[in-house]
């Protein structure tokens, strides 16, 4: 029996419904929750980064964002975990300069290429960091701090939330220009370094003003100066390290949003999109503001060249201090 005209109109009907269900289906994403993969712990300066803008995406783009702490090894552990992911938009990371810039440059065994295996999304915010040492040490000025670790020679130690993070070379660059010996200890996150730091077990830190400073302003650590060019307007009695004794000493940290290589354009515009819109909001600003860091946004293709050239930056300071990996 051959099939009749009716036949036929049918299939077609069928067939236009399947595809505007499947254009429907692509033109709402994201329809379930998302999941945040954040490289670092709770509390740390990416992961509270990550809680600020979250629940504006949340409520932006109607899903829920989970923020998945998986940190370790500098947070190139869950950077790389990130590459794994199925790239359909549903998977993204807040990394650093950290792992997108010094950790290609340091480890030859890197897991993933920050370039070739991630979408860029947009760049969230960049901040200095502030060098804070343990409440019983002796130095008040970073004048004071070389002195003392001249006179002292192998007794300063410099915590770090992991080898190989932008912490861990602003240290190594505060030693080469200030020609102080210190040796580092790494730690798998600024929260966990900062129970030894408080309690004397290491003797300083570069970190991130928004772990930093609510230790700073309870008393349990002194902040000695900020590794801005400029001094931050959040901390305008904080003088920067560059003006406190090592002339021309800076270093900032960039936290920004990333999906797996290979992510739809459209789902990486319509994130870009709507994380630019959360950025321009006043209390977004502020909030930043107030931990001492400022909103970068802007495009992805904008935030691929910030990442190109701080790849090239921190490859010349790693070279010229002689850094290797531990």
């Amino acid at each position: 029996m051959k099939p009749s005209l009716r036949h036929y109109t049918v299939l077609a009907l069928l067939a236009a419904l399947s595809t505007g269900a499947l254009a429907q289906g692509s033109a709402v994403y994201p329809s379930r929750s998302l999941r945040l993969i954040v490289p670092f712990p709770p509390s740390g300066g990416t992961d509270i980064v990550a809680r600020t803008v979250a629940p504006h995406l949340s409520a932006a783009l109607g899903q829920q964002f989970v923020i998945d702490n998986k940190p370790g090894a500098g947070g190139t552990i869950g950077s790389e975990l990130a590459t794994k992911a199925a790239n359909d938009g549903y998977t993204l990371l807040m990394a650093t300069s950290s792992t997108h810039a010094v950790a290609p440059n340091l480890n030859p065994k890197l897991g993933y290429d920050p370039q070739r295996d991630f979408a860029p999304v947009v760049n969230v915010n960049i901040g200095p960091n502030i060098l804070v040492v343990t409440a019983g040490l002796p130095p008040r000025s970073v004048r004071e701090l070389i002195a003392y670790g001249k006179t002292n020679a192998g007794k300063l130690t410099f915590a770090s939330s992991g080898t190989g993070t932008v912490y861990h070379l602003t240290g190594e660059m505060f030693k080469s220009m200030a020609g102080v010996d210190m040796v580092h200890v790494p730690y798998k996150g600024s929260a966990q370094a900062f129970p030894d730091l408080i309690s004397g077990q290491v003797s300083l830190m570069f970190d991130a003003t928004t772990s930093v400073m609510p230790h700073v302003k309870s008393g349990k650590l002194r902040a000695l100066a900020i590794t801005s060019a400029q001094r931050n307007p959040a901390l305008p009695d904080l003088p920067t390290v560059s003006e406190a004794g090592v002339p021309g000493f800076e270093s900032s940290l960039w936290i920004g949003l990333f999906a797996p290589a290979g992510t739809p354009r459209e789902f990486i515009t319509r994130l870009n999109t709507e994380a630019n819109k959360v950025l321009a909001r006043t209390d977004v600003r502020d909030a930043f503001a107030q931990q001492g860091t400022e909103v970068v946004g802007g495009t992805p293709e904008q935030f691929a060249a910030q990442i190109r050239a701080d790849i090239a930056r921190w490859g010349k300071v790693i070279r010229e201090a002689g850094v290797k990996m531990e």
